[in-house]
């Protein structure tokens, strides 16, 4: 799809899963979002700096949430042949493409009470 295609807000077709639908399955998820946002700001991080920067997600539950994104394309995982084992995640050019919809939620969240 062109980035520049103008498109319009319509309901969905019955039968077929609405594209709002699909990235709210991939990013809706608890401490999902989070995740983008902190790798959308700084490109690259490590696991445990990931985990530090969360309060309250489970190791576990950031490997989990770190595998999902990893396979819907929107984060790259790079280990490296280092002991101990080094790993980095670095958000994609299609993760990449979420920073205006992340802006526009901050500047709605501004707008909050």
């Amino acid at each position: 799809m062109d980035t520049l295609e103008p498109l319009k807000l319509t309901k969905g077709t019955p039968g077929e899963i609405c594209p709002i639908e699909k990235t709210i399955d991939v990013i809706g998820t608890k401490w999902t979002f989070l995740i983008l946002r902190d790798l959308l700001i700084d490109g690259t991080l490590r696991f445990s700096d990931l985990l530090k920067s969360m309060e309250g997600i489970s190791p576990k539950t950031l490997s989990l949430r770190l595998k999902q994104l990893e396979e819907q394309g929107l984060i790259e995982r790079m280990v490296y042949p280092e002991v101990p084992p080094r790993v980095e995640y670095t958000i994609t050019d299609k993760g990449k493409q979420l920073e205006s919809i992340f802006i526009e939620l901050k500047r709605f969240g501004l707008t909050l009470p």
